[in-house]
């Protein structure tokens, strides 16, 4: 067995963005493990930041899919998580809750790799007006940063897994 067959390398490099989804619903227990992985992610000296919304209802599907310009993949996508931030607490200009939520969002899309579904990362935080639209959808309070959205479910598309080195953006001890 090499390195590449390891099931948890395989998921790593499998997990493409895909836009393309069945109606299959996420059973419940999916669901839960997803969310499991996404709190499993590390958080920068403890804070644990990150708060999830998880959306199944059509019709916020839907009203999410008009809000984000790149988003029309959730009217398709039977489930979506939105990794929020809660700010209070942390000091002027300290933005780590942004790594931590990236750490969570990344978690959730190598979970969903391996327990046969797809996603794609939808990028909120700092997109004007997106965010401005996308805020009063999921109806977050102003403490609240929404940084990103996984549209999630069974792939309706199927792309290559990763493979291979880009050599001159590899650099030894210095660049």
């Amino acid at each position: 067995m090499t390195p590449r067959d390891n099931q948890t390398i395989a998921a790593i490099l499998g997990r493409r963005s895909i836009r393309k989804f069945t109606s299959d619903p996420v059973p419940g227990d999916i669901k839960r493990i997803l969310l499991e992985c996404a709190f499993a992610a590390p958080s920068a000296h403890g804070r644990r930041p990150c708060e999830f919304i998880v959306i199944e209802d059509r019709a916020v599907l839907d009203d999410l899919a008009e809000a984000h310009d790149s988003g029309k993949m959730l009217r398709q996508s039977p489930l979506a998580i939105a990794v929020c931030a809660q700010k209070e607490g942390y000091p002027e200009g300290d933005r780590a809750w942004v790594e931590d939520c990236a750490a969570a969002m990344e978690n959730i899309l190598i979970a969903a790799r391996a327990l046969g579904l797809e996603g794609v990362w939808l990028k909120v935080m700092d997109r004007h007006p997106r965010n401005e639209k996308i805020r009063p959808v999921l109806a977050v309070p102003p403490s609240v940063e929404v940084v990103a959205i996984a549209a999630l479910g069974k792939g309706a598309e199927e792309k290559t897994p990763h493979e291979g080195l880009d050599e001159k953006k590899i650099h030894s001890n210095r660049w």
